[in-house]
């Protein structure tokens, strides 16, 4: 069946077709759940709400523009207002902190070490660094969404920057430590 016919079979509401929209998406969209988590548990309950919310708005899809991209818009939304709805966003008004470059040694760290790294950060620092450097969202885009300034947002990532830079450094100390063991 093709992605277009499935989609027409799930505005229908049918049990198969939104099982096979499931098992078609739910492994792109849980790494999408993944980067806004704290650990996978609270990623797969991201992920069920996720699908609910998509299968509740799927007769919205027009098919204009990729349905992967508005399957995953609504993701990100949908984590979002979990989050605006637990007020885990300490709202403050921060001064302009510098920007932080991060940079990681090739033989460093693994993608398990990078992912934990940012599931550690505070909620605020993780959903802003995820929304600008992974996502490509603008700093009033992440304002609108999460409810703050523009330059809360700047504020946010350039403390994230800040914090993963330091454990990045640390997790590099140790790993170079144990190899000259």
């Amino acid at each position: 069946m093709s992605l277009d016919q499935l989609i027409k079979e799930c505005k229908k509401r049918e049990i198969t077709a939104q099982e096979q929209l499931y098992r078609l998406f739910s492994g792109k969209l849980f790494s999408v759940c993944l980067k806004y988590s704290r650990n996978r548990t609270e990623a797969e309950d991201n992920l069920q709400d996720s699908f609910i919310t998509i299968f509740d708005k799927i007769s919205q899809y027009k098919f204009k523009g990729s349905f992967e991209g508005w399957m995953r818009r609504i993701t990100v939304n949908t984590v979002m207002q979990k989050y605006r709805s637990q007020d885990v966003f300490d709202i403050v008004n921060e001064n302009a902190i510098e920007d932080v470059e991060v940079q990681v040694d090739e033989d460093g760290l693994s993608m398990d070490d990078l992912l934990k790294i940012v599931q550690e950060l505070p909620d605020r620092y993780r959903m802003v660094f995820n929304l600008y450097v992974l996502d490509g969202y603008s700093h009033k885009e992440i304002g609108q969404m999460m409810g703050i300034s523009d330059g809360t947002s700047k504020s946010n990532l350039a403390r994230a920057r800040n914090i993963l830079k330091e454990k990045i450094e640390l997790l590099q100390e140790k790993k170079i430590n144990v190899k000259s063991v």
